[in-house]
Order: structure tokens, then sequence, then C-alpha cells
């Protein structure tokens, strides 16, 4: 979906003198059957497919609760019960879109990020509660599909990011015409004639149509934890140890529905880690250099520390941004808005984090976690060979910027 918004702002408003803008026809119903068909490809290839031919793995559909540390029930939609015992249990129950409890928003007919991944038609103007990843991602795709979008932050884009980040990305936002407006709350929300009102400290909006992108909550309220002693957050999530291990000792948890970072390939990495350690093994999963990308445009990517974090923690910090404008690729493709911000620790001058906001932000961060997990050291970095007329050439570019003036050097210097 983003993919196919970003090729239609593409056909609305490209920089190149002497390629003609056109409004791109969208039939959104066409582009939802080629997502759906795809989606469901890679559901059967890569999941069901798997469970079907393999043997030794029983799959069972229904609600389970925890009956003791051992025992399983499951609840099956037809009102019959199964009861599963074993000596070793891993919880990987995901975790679900959250929805705050602002009075009137459950009588009406809001969207969370399921329906509005899947709705059928384009609404005239989407308003959006939420800031974060989300929030964002769907915002900017519907914004290009042809929606007017407005977002309401109850702090700022991004909160939890570097600040730098959500700024620029709001600039970015209000080029394309998504209002954003910051520190701002819903509190009441009534749908009448076909239109959400949403009232706030900041005046009132109107919409058709309201996604609310506040977070996601673990599926684990159905589970009965606390009967059995197993450990939970406030939000519910479940705490692990960096083994996956729960605080019952044969019980293990993965994923979204524990306190790791909610990404599909962190809870791939946890999933597998855990069945290691489960049949006896010690993996370990380390999340120092773990690589975050949001998937607007331009793109948000973030791996290790950033200032404030490293702060916290009693590292004394020096960092660098480097504008795209200096990033001979970005010149190129005509397209600069974004920056590169690397963050040195200055006692050892290793690079220990990096904020990227780029059209291919997340082609390029992986290169910057690759560095950090090799504890390289900021002048490594700047030193190595990096192909030229590509974006990854920024980290090397930005890297230089702690010793030289790059502006001053000839567009590949060394």
């Amino acid at each position: 979906m983003i993919r196919a918004a970003e090729l239609a702002q593409q056909q609305r408003s490209n920089p190149f003198d002497g390629l003609a803008d056109h409004e791109p026809g969208i039939d959104r119903s066409a582009l939802l059957k080629q997502q759906i068909s795809r989606v469901e490809e890679l559901r059967s290839a890569k999941y069901e497919s798997i469970l079907e031919s393999n043997p030794s793995i029983n799959l069972i559909k229904g609600q389970a609760r925890f009956k003791s540390s051992d025992t399983l029930v499951i609840s099956r939609d037809d009102g019959s019960e199964q009861v599963i015992q074993a000596d070793r249990l891993l919880i990987a129950s995901g975790a679900s879109p959250a929805v705050p409890p602002v009075p009137g928003l459950h009588e009406t007919p809001y969207w969370t990020s399921t329906e509005a991944l899947f709705a059928e038609e384009i609404p005239g103007h989407l308003i959006v509660i939420g800031s974060s990843v989300i929030a964002v991602e769907i915002a900017q795709a519907y914004r290009r599909l042809g929606a007017e979008v407005t977002i309401l932050a109850r702090h700022k884009l991004l909160f939890s990011e570097d600040a730098v980040l959500g700024d620029r990305l709001a600039e970015s936002f209000g080029h394309e015409s998504i209002r954003v407006y910051n520190q701002t709350q819903a509190s009441r929300v009534s749908f009448n004639d076909d239109t959400f009102t949403v009232e706030t400290g900041q005046g009132t909006f109107k919409g058709d149509k309201l996604l609310i992108a506040t977070g996601r909550t673990p599926n684990t309220t159905e589970l009965d934890l606390q009967g059995i002693g197993v450990k939970a957050g406030s939000n519910g999530e479940i705490m692990v140890d960096d083994h996956m291990r729960t605080s019952v000792e044969h019980i293990y948890a993965a994923g979204d529905c524990s306190n790791q970072p909610q990404f599909v390939y962190v809870a791939a990495a946890a999933g597998t880690r855990a069945a290691i350690n489960m049949t006896g093994g010690e993996a370990v999963l380390d999340l120092s250099s773990m690589p975050a990308v949001i998937f607007t445009n331009p793109q948000v990517a973030t791996v290790g520390l950033s200032e404030e974090q490293a702060r916290a923690t009693g590292i004394e910090t020096d960092s660098r941004t480097l504008e795209l404008e200096n990033v001979p690729r970005a010149l190129a493709n005509f397209d600069t808005d974004g920056f590169i911000k690397l963050v040195m620790d200055v006692s050892s001058e290793r690079l220990i984090g990096a904020q990227i906001l780029a059209s291919n932000a997340g082609e390029v961060i992986q290169t910057a976690a690759l560095a950090i997990h090799n504890r390289m050291t900021i002048d490594q970095l700047a030193n190595q060979l990096f192909p030229y007329l590509t974006m990854v050439e920024g980290l090397k570019l930005c890297a230089q910027t702690f010793r030289k003036d790059v502006s001053q050097l000839s567009c590949c210097a060394g």
C-alpha cells in the first residue's frame, strides 16, 4: 500500500525538468485485491503450508488460558474445551491495536490499522489520532492515495525518538499538505450523518473516517498469567530476559506479547532463540545494535543510542548531522529532504548511534548497525571505501565531518 502510494505521488510531483506531472488514476479496489493476494500468497507459503507439511506440529485453534503452570485449557468456538500439558511452553500471542478511553469513541465506527489497511474506498478526509509508526505510515499513504489527512498528536510526531526526527518529518508532511497538530488530545468523539467529530483543546475536527493508531497492547489478558506467577508489566507485557525466559522457569515468551521491541524480525529472532533454549541451548538475543525503520517518505531509520539516551546512561557524547544536500546521490536524485546524524562515545570514539531521515534510510541503516556491532570508531567508518553515488556513502561523509569540512571536499573524496 505504501509503495503504491509512493508511485502515485511520484506521478503527481517529480523534481525533474522535462517530466510532466499528472494526477494519477487510482483504483483502490484493484490495489486492494493485489495487496490481499500477495499477503495470502506469503501466508500460505511461509506459514500455513509449513504447519500442514510437518507432522510434528499440531495446530489447535481456540482461546488458551493457563490452568496451572504446565497445563493449558483451550476453549473452542463450538464451546468445547481441550486440556494440554507440557513441560516447556512458549507464549507468542502477539498484540492488538490499543484504543484509548476517549468518551464517545467506542460508540463510533472508528478504524484501527486493520480496517485502514483493508478499506475498499479512499476517504475524503481521514483524521488520525496517534503519532508513532503506524500513525505516520498510514497517514501519508492515504494522503498520497487522494485523501485529506489530519494528524492529532498527543505530544509530537515520533515522540520517543530523537526530537529532530519528528520535527523534520512534520516539515516533510507539511509539503504534502498533511496537517499535523502537536500537543492535541481528543476529549470526546462522536459520529453523526457519516461524519466524525473530534473535540480537542485545540479545537474541533471533522472528517469522514477516523483512524486510532495509539500503539498496541499485548494479547495476554485472557491467559491468566497472574494465577501462575508469570510477571507482566503495567500494560500486560510479559517480562523476559535475554534468553526469552519468563519469571516461571519453564515458560518462555517472544514477540509483541513480551517487553521486547515490537518488530517482526525481533519476534522471529526471539522465537528461534526461545526454541533453542527450551530444548537445552543457551541462545541470547542481543538488541544493542537493533535497526528500526519507519516507512514514510522520507524514511526514518535508527540504530543504537540517541544523544539523549546515551547521556541518560552517563555516556559523554559528540555528534554530527549531515544535511542530504552534502550527499552526491541525493543531489543527483534532486531529493535532499533529510539528514544523517551519527553519535559518538567521546571516551572511545566509537560509533554508538545513528538517526537518519532520507528516502532510502532503511537501506542505509544496516551499515551503521554493523559498524556499531563491530565496535568501529568514527575514523574507521570514515576511512572505509563506499561506492560513489549511493545513499549509504552519506554515512562515510557524516563520519568525516567529525574531522573535516565535507563541503570543501570533492564528491568522492577519501
